[in-house]
């Protein structure tokens, strides 16, 4: 099974403003960049310009590994909106190997499949407007 395949997930690009800009030019080159706080070493989820460790302005950016374990899940039999047709599919926290949980779609499995502590793996799935949407899919298998 490719990735992204189960479930077919629709991709909308993001609201891209100064603090995230970095953020999703990263994710078109399938790069996981995440702010870091220079003063304090704090890994910062959601990209923001102010740190959530110590409040210090001076951010900078980093390469994260894209690795990490799925924290806790939930399979959602319904959606709205874009994800109204999307069938069953994972809404997850996954802890990244730097520290942070991130809120994210599950892909490349079936959603009975995941399970919390799953080794996971970031995967890229493009928007069609110069940014792709951080998903996960299983990195063990």
């Amino acid at each position: 099974m490719s990735e992204g395949s189960y479930p077919h997930l629709p991709a909308p690009p993001p609201t891209v403003v100064p603090e995230t800009e970095q953020f999703w030019a990263a994710t078109a080159k399938g790069t996981l960049l995440l702010p870091q706080c220079a003063a304090c070493a704090t890994i910062i989820w959601y990209p923001k310009g102010i740190c959530t460790g110590c409040g210090s302005l001076d951010i900078g950016w980093t390469e994260a590994s894209g690795e990490g374990e799925i924290y806790t899940f939930s399979i959602s039999r319904r959606g709205e909106g874009d994800y109204r047709e999307a069938g069953p599919f994972v809404l997850a926290y996954v802890e990244l190997d730097e520290g942070p949980r991130v809120m994210t779609n599950i892909v490349g499995c079936s959603p009975e499949s995941v399970r919390i502590g799953l080794r996971v793996r970031a995967v890229f799935d493009d928007t069609g407007e110069g940014t792709a949407l951080v998903r996960f899919a299983p990195s063990e298998r």
